[in-house]
């Protein structure tokens, strides 16, 4: 098989898989909105931790501008996890020697 080893592959995926799997647990993102108004903190899990308001926005009394801000920090938050593990997937993928990768 050309020195082809299935189980080796799947040894070295369990292990990538593992990593990546703390990765995800231990990477925290940071995005806000509104010039930080609104602050977005999640884990890689896209788990959110913390959003953080400033009291201003709340004293303006614009409810609809407020909801806008915070889904707009939690979105970003969240395509920042995903451009970080798609680079991070990525870099382990190609270090298992798969054919075409």
């Amino acid at each position: 098989m050309g020195g082809f080893n299935l189980q080796d592959l799947m040894s070295k995926a369990r292990a990538q898989y593992e990593s990546l799997q703390k990765k995800m647990q231990e990477t925290i993102v940071e995005a806000s909105s509104g010039g930080g108004t609104v602050t977005a903190k999640m884990d890689g899990r896209k788990q959110l931790l913390s959003l953080k308001i400033d009291p201003e926005a709340v004293k303006s009394g614009d409810v609809e501008m407020l909801q806008d801000l915070i889904l707009a920090a939690i979105n970003e938050a969240s395509r920042k996890v995903d451009a970080l593990m798609q680079s991070t997937l990525g870099g382990m993928l190609g270090g298992m020697g798969i054919p075409g990768l």
